[in-house]
């Protein structure tokens, strides 16, 4: 029986095409996003196409405010929350110890301590439920040295690898998704020259999304889309270390 979803950063990208996936599954979803405007046209696009409830949420994760507003939705013990999709994220064009610091701190804000938060109160409100699911958006970067970004996605990776385990007995799945090079907006809103990435690299969101669910529902605790990146992803688990570091030196 689908449930309600709350997904972050659902105005594009991978967040939107999960918003249009568990909707066409039937699932009620809180989307949440900075651009109010934006968020009303998904909302209305979804309600008429798949004749679900959708609730809009604006919020900065990087505002404690915004952060707390979302948070309490997620605990909202009226409107449950069953699927939590934590994917909203960005990232810098330098690489760290040349970027601003304030930068740099508002980047952990989101691809940390924002899915910190949220993760938590799913985490509690699901237990007394004895039932739940999230999915933490990570990065292929998880698993190779590339700078504060591969380092918050391996953070996020590591914590979701074990609540997956520690909280299997409360009946909640936890999973993350580590996609590679994905066509969104991302790397045109960081600024980044993407023009060296091979074409055979680029994955689609929409299939990225299906994936993720297929995984998800077979109980896996890490989702790799696509034979190229599990390759690749294997790849760097077992090659010398110093290979790796320079083989991701570059690209993001």
């Amino acid at each position: 029986m689908a449930g309600r979803a709350l997904i972050t950063g659902a105005t594009a990208g991978i967040g939107n095409a999960f918003a249009r996936a568990l909707a066409e599954r039937g699932h009620d979803l809180v989307v949440v996003a900075r651009d109010t405007a934006r968020l009303e046209q998904l909302a209305a696009d979804l309600r008429a196409t798949n004749g679900v409830e959708v609730e809009v949420l604006t919020a900065d994760l990087t505002d404690p405010d915004g952060l707390a507003r979302v948070v309490n939705a997620v605990t909202d013990s009226t409107r449950p929350v069953d699927l939590l999709v934590n994917n909203a994220g960005a990232s810098l064009a330098g690489w760290f110890g040349s970027t601003d610091i304030a930068d740099e701190d508002r980047q952990l804000d989101l691809l940390v301590r924002a899915p910190m938060h949220l993760m938590d109160a799913a985490i509690k409100a699901m237990s007394g439920r004895g039932h739940g699911q999230v999915v933490n958006v990570a990065s292929v970067a998880a698993f190779t040295p590339r700078g504060a970004y591969s380092a918050h996605k391996a953070w996020l990776v590591n914590l979701s690898q074990w609540a997956h385990l520690h909280y299997a007995d409360a009946g909640i799945s936890v999973m993350a998704l580590c996609p590679g090079f994905v066509r969104t907006e991302f790397h045109q809103r960081m600024g980044a020259d993407i023009s060296t990435v091979p074409r055979w690299m680029w994955l689609n969101a929409d299939k990225v999304v299906a994936t993720a669910l297929e995984d998800l529902e077979r109980g896996r605790p890490i989702s790799v889309p696509s034979l190229r990146y599990k390759l690749l992803t294997a790849l760097s688990r077992h090659l010398p270390a110093g290979l790796v570091a320079k083989i991701a030196k570059r690209g993001r």
